[in-house]
């Protein structure tokens, strides 16, 4: 791989030549004097590369690094396999850009078009973008998916994640759409509270499979009882899950959305993540971003094309549907790389063993004196209500290094365990617990 570096003063001075120019200051001429800087910069000198290394070094050291884990509440620690850190990390897929002229991109629409090939298979659904930011703007963007003329109000259960939320409110805030909160009860969402509140004039329910605390709704019941008043269901979900849970198309879901930071994407402190919108073939044409298609050019080879561009800069823009400028083509690889890298058997594996270690560790919780605040069935996250407060939990536990839950309240923690999580490490954490509550 190619070092990123400065083009060299001879380089500048050849390309200045084929410009017509004589020095810098010539290809800046035309420009305002008093926004040109008249003064040097005054940097320091440049260092070594051993010196910026031990520099950098220094930086990172003050990082806390944990050994184990145990919080998610929207991304979570996975393992990525070595290969899918080798090949996206290739200077080719890094420096690439949105495919504008599509005809000359073919490797990044082959990597888009696999992207939503995999998406579509775990999903189920018949078409997928490429794609948006994360999963708060995926949400917020399925709301101009579904909205309709006469349906105004989109259904919203308590159980979504917060931060999700306030994105869709936010995106919403000047528009004529009404947000509706609904009620939940042991976790899940309170059908009698939805069926109130479900009318002609919603135009979708939202719903989150696994919730924000981690518990299952009954997705087939809920798609029955909202398309029977003429609404959509969009399902936020978390794509790992779906290795094992039904996918949101066999449930009945119309638009399957969420956060794809599981699959091989770094928690990196916080992003950058991907988005994915996938949905029925209804609704293909008021999918944001865009949408690459294979076909074949003029001497019968495979070809790949922008099938369908949403974006207000492609079409004219009363028209747009959205006003997503570019796509996450790194991070869409990225997944798609870990898809293939893991298989179908690989990530059941990976949801399965989450979800055992879960509730492994709910039960030796329930153990030491914790409750679970939900009796709902729940995949691999759970909140307690525990007899130690938060933060002499986080503290306990960052002893040991081990990274706690999620604090919801004073004595409310949301877990998480995924195939990272050891037994030795949640034994240590529970053997940890009982000392200070003994």
């Amino acid at each position: 791989m190619a070092d990123y570096l400065s083009n060299t003063a001879n380089q500048q001075e050849v390309m200045l030549k084929e410009l017509g120019f004589k020095s810098l200051e010539d290809l800046y001429s035309n420009l305002p004097q008093d926004l040109i800087l008249q003064r040097p910069l005054n940097l320091e000198l440049g260092q070594s590369e051993f010196k910026v290394l031990d520099t950098l070094k220094e930086l990172a050291s003050k990082n806390k690094v944990y050994k184990t884990i145990l919080r998610g509440a929207g991304v979570e620690h996975h393992y990525i396999p070595s290969v899918v850190k080798q090949l996206s990390n290739r200077e080719e897929f890094v420096s690439a850009y949105t495919p504008y002229q599509s005809e000359l991109s073919q490797g990044i629409l082959q990597s888009i078009f696999e992207y939503q090939s995999s998406m579509c298979e775990i999903t189920g659904m018949d078409v997928c973008n490429a794609s948006v930011y994360d999963g708060a703007t995926a949400a917020a963007e399925a709301i101009q998916m579904v909205i309709e003329k006469n349906k105004r109000k989109i259904l919203v259960p308590k159980n979504i994640h917060p931060q999700v939320v306030h994105v869709m409110k936010t995106y919403t805030q000047w528009l004529n759409i009404e947000i509706v909160d609904v009620e939940c009860k042991e976790g899940i969402v309170d059908i009698d509270d939805l069926k109130s509140k479900l009318n002609d004039q919603c135009a979708a329910l939202f719903i989150q499979h696994p919730n924000y605390f981690g518990c299952l709704e009954d997705v087939q019941d809920l798609a029955q009882l909202t398309h029977s008043s003429g609404a959509k269901l969009v399902q936020y979900t978390n794509p790992m899950t779906l290795g094992y849970l039904k996918s949101p198309r066999a449930n009945g879901v119309d638009v399957a959305i969420g956060e794809a930071q599981p699959l091989g994407i770094s928690m990196s402190y916080g992003g950058p993540f991907l988005g994915f919108m996938s949905a029925s073939a209804d609704l293909v044409r008021r999918l944001p971003g865009r949408i690459a298609g294979q076909t074949v050019d003029e001497n019968g080879k495979r070809a790949f094309a922008l099938t369908l561009q949403a974006r207000e800069q492609h079409i004219r823009r009363e028209k747009a549907s959205s006003s997503i400028c570019s796509n996450q083509a790194l991070m869409a690889l990225t997944a798609s790389m870990y898809l293939a890298s893991v298989g179908p058997s690989g990530l059941k594996e990976v949801a399965e063993y989450s979800m055992r270690k879960a509730h492994y560790f709910a039960n030796e919780l329930v153990k030491l004196g914790f409750k679970l605040k939900y009796n709902s069935p729940f995949f691999h996250e759970f909140v307690t209500v525990g007899p130690i407060e938060n933060s002499v939990i986080e503290r306990t536990l960052d002893e040991i290094n081990v990274l706690s839950g999620l604090g919801l309240s004073s004595h409310e923690t949301l877990w998480c365990c995924t195939e990272t999580t050891k037994k030795e490490d949640i034994d240590r954490v529970i053997s940890r617990l009982k000392e200070v509550l003994s």
